[in-house]
């Protein structure tokens, strides 16, 4: 299928957290994602399954960055049209989530690792992809 790309740079379509059609998760898979955020340090505690699932971007969803918000008042889908891109606010970004790589790799098994790199890891790589879609 074809990516999702967040406004971040995130690929959704790879989340294990994203339960938007046709992405659904079972009640384990949730499970299992929650379980794995705290061994991964993303989360302090084992979290429900309604708090750990995403459908995607909403302004009223938390954002570490604020980037859906930024993303919202330029009016533009993600990150990769803005003429400040990369701005010191996403560099911030793909420094904090390339931090949890080390992480990742020492305690999840290599294909929780290989999802999570596609989720999240390739961000960046994500964006400047778009990019250039949107320069043709």
């Amino acid at each position: 299928m074809d990516k999702i790309i967040a406004a971040c740079g995130n690929d959704c379509s790879a989340c294990p957290r994203y339960i938007a059609l046709p992405y659904e998760k079972t009640d384990e898979d949730l499970r299992h994602t929650a379980e794995l955020w705290l061994k991964i340090g993303y989360r302090d505690r084992i979290v429900s399954n309604e708090e750990i699932s995403c459908i995607g971007c909403r302004p009223e969803n938390w954002c570490r960055y604020r980037v859906v918000k930024c993303c919202g008042d330029r009016g533009i889908r993600n990150c990769s049209e803005c003429s400040e891109y990369p701005c010191d606010n996403m560099k911030e970004c793909f420094a904090v989530t390339k931090s949890f790589g080390p992480k990742c790799k020492e305690v999840c098994t290599d294909e929780e690792y290989a999802q999570l790199k596609k989720a999240f890891f390739e961000k960046e790589e994500n964006l400047q992809a778009e990019r250039g879609k949107n320069d043709l």
